[in-house]
């Protein structure tokens, strides 16, 4: 059994769990995600104390989304589960975290540190002794873990665990038996902030690097800059748009880093991801003899396919623990020091105009006549035309993710997305998240794009967003089952068929009243038109879902060549 800290030794003593939760309070925390459980009540207690916010989500697994989604939109989030049940409902939330360079403490209570001492056969086990198995099957998809079983230990413990936690931009894992709740650490150390800061570069080596790239940047006839999510995760967007906006490059994201980059820039030209590219971004793209690559995740959605046609002899990658120039490796170089260098010392650089983003709906999509339906093809430059600054805007796996490459964002909103783990339903409970961060930080509106298939599977999440009284719009697009399963195999196949909901009337029945929400349903486009004009679901002052039907059998042209290919992957020999 841990032993004490005599509480005489302590200037400052204080409890563990409140050590903890203050903590997470000082990096900027202010709700804390997950279902309460027996093992993790009292820790439980202390989270208002301490000035944090108690959520409490109707599943685990919905926890973890709307934890994900929160530390998106504020830079780091937490969510509690108990031992074996509850964590292991978190897992698949907690994996895509760690897959899409998410930061999320992940606390679980356990069984005190006695019972684990003496194998007891506790519910919530698999009844062989073993208190570590859950903790193995975390320490894979976490960065860094803490198990707190002795007082002596647990305050560096967390310390530690939660700068990792924010430097790598990924989970990690406390366990706090009930036993330890309630054990004396030093409350003096709370008086010195974590560091957060990044180490620094070795300047010899980052100098040269500097040098390296500069050669090649200057002798470069029409280079370009390709931003991806890892200049979010790894917050060099100061960085980045600085670069964009002193060099004037032609600028485009790839699909998870749509959003990172203020879109109303002129030079600004769109996502590029290979053959799910409109052509003009394609050929400048591609016809580059040098591309500034900052934050690549190379997936196969993040890449319609892998249809990337860029050489490495042609490529500067810049990454968050080394820079790549060509064939070239400098491991240990971070990007931010590397970028604040080359504005500096840039100069004039040669310039060839790139294509110019825009929100046109093409001619041959406007018509609006005999009930015409609404199609991905007028809808999402649509909606570019209809969003505001600052919004947020969560797209789920599916229609939605690739529809939202052809929306010209206005200055300032925030993309979320899950393009890499994929992980269907993400969406429902990142919103939840995504929406209580920003009314923690007065963003206005949160606004998600899901599916009917995907919709169904984290619906009750809405139930949260009611009692925390949040003010979502939600477009649940109606298109029977799910659309991006349908072109990788089994158009017609009932198992890519779904039950049609009344998804309307989930609203009164979670709660809902004519106070806090407001219910619409859309046909078609002229149905949709007047929905985009109306005040009210601009206005965004209480909860909204929106029914929105296409036709089951349309989706964004860059979902449908994706699915090819990710058709012939599952397909080879």
């Amino acid at each position: 059994m841990a032993s004490d800290i005599r509480t005489s030794e302590l200037k400052n003593p204080v409890n563990v769990a409140e050590y903890l939760f203050r903590r997470l309070h000082e990096v900027g925390v202010r709700a804390v995600h997950g279902v309460p459980g027996d093992y993790n009540l009292v820790a439980l207690d202390y989270i208002p104390k301490v000035g944090l916010n108690w959520v409490g989500n109707v599943n685990e697994l919905n926890a973890g989304y709307a934890a994900d989604g929160y530390a998106r939109v504020k830079g780091i989030s937490a969510v509690v589960t108990t031992f074996g049940v509850g964590e292991l409902s978190l897992l698949n939330a907690i994996a895509g975290g760690y897959s899409e360079y998410v930061p999320i403490v992940h606390i679980v209570g356990t069984p005190s540190t006695l019972s684990q001492r003496d194998g007891m056969l506790l519910h919530h086990t698999l009844g062989n002794g073993n208190f570590r198995v859950f903790a193995d099957m975390s320490k894979d998809i976490s960065c860094a873990t803490a198990r707190l079983n002795d007082p002596h230990e647990a305050a560096t413990l967390i310390d530690y665990a939660i700068r990792e936690c924010w430097i790598q931009s990924r989970p990690i894992y406390i366990t706090l038996p009930t036993d330890m709740v309630q054990k004396k650490v030093e409350g003096e150390r709370l008086n010195s902030p974590i560091n957060l800061n990044y180490p620094p570069n070795d300047i010899e080596k980052e100098d040269y690097v500097v040098e390296v790239v500069l050669k090649y940047l200057h002798a470069a006839k029409n280079p370009i800059i390709l931003v991806d999510a890892c200049a979010q995760r790894h917050r060099v967007l100061d960085e980045v748009h600085e670069l964009i906006e002193k060099s004037n490059l032609p600028t485009f994201v790839a699909p998870m880093g749509k959003g990172a980059v203020n879109e109303t820039l002129p030079n600004y030209g769109g996502v590029y991801a290979g053959d799910g590219s409109n052509q003009g971004v394609r050929e400048c793209v591609e016809s580059s003899d040098l591309v500034l690559s900052i934050g690549a995740i190379k997936s196969d959605f993040n890449t319609a396919g892998f249809t990337y046609r860029i050489s490495q002899l042609s490529t500067i990658d810049f990454h968050s623990t080394y820079i790549r120039v060509k064939y070239s490796e400098y491991p240990g170089v971070r990007m931010a020091g590397v970028l604040k260098k080359i504005v500096a010392n840039m100069g004039k650089l040669n310039i060839q105009p790139g294509p110019k983003a825009s929100n046109e709906i093409a001619h041959e999509d406007r018509g609006m006549s005999n009930n015409e339906a609404i199609t991905h093809a007028w809808l999402w430059p649509r909606i570019g035309q209809w969003l505001q600054e600052d919004d947020i805007v969560i797209t789920e796996t599916g229609t939605a993710n690739f529809g939202i490459w052809e929306t010209r964002f206005p200055r300032g909103v925030l993309a979320l997305s899950q393009v890499l783990w994929g992980s269907i339903g993400y969406s429902v409970g990142a919103c939840q998240g995504a929406a209580l961060a920003a009314r923690e930080t007065g963003r206005r509106r949160t606004i998600l794009f899901v599916g009917d298939g995907s919709f169904e599977l984290t619906a009750q999440e809405v139930s949260t967003m009611l009692r925390q009284g949040l003010n979502p719009i939600i477009f649940v697009i109606c298109n029977s089952g799910y659309t991006i399963e349908r072109y990788i195999h089994g158009m017609d196949a009932t198992y890519n068929d779904i039950q049609q909901w009344r998804y309307k009337d989930l609203i009164p029945a979670f709660g809902g009243s004519d106070e806090n929400s407001k219910t619409y349903q859309v046909q078609t486009k002229q149905e949709a038109e007047d929905l985009f004009t109306d005040p009210d679901l601009a206005a965004a002052k209480v909860l909204q879902l929106v029914e929105l039907y296409m036709p089951k059998e349309d989706a964004p042209k860059a979902l449908k060549m994706t699915a090819e290919a990710s058709a012939r992957t599952n397909a080879k020999q």
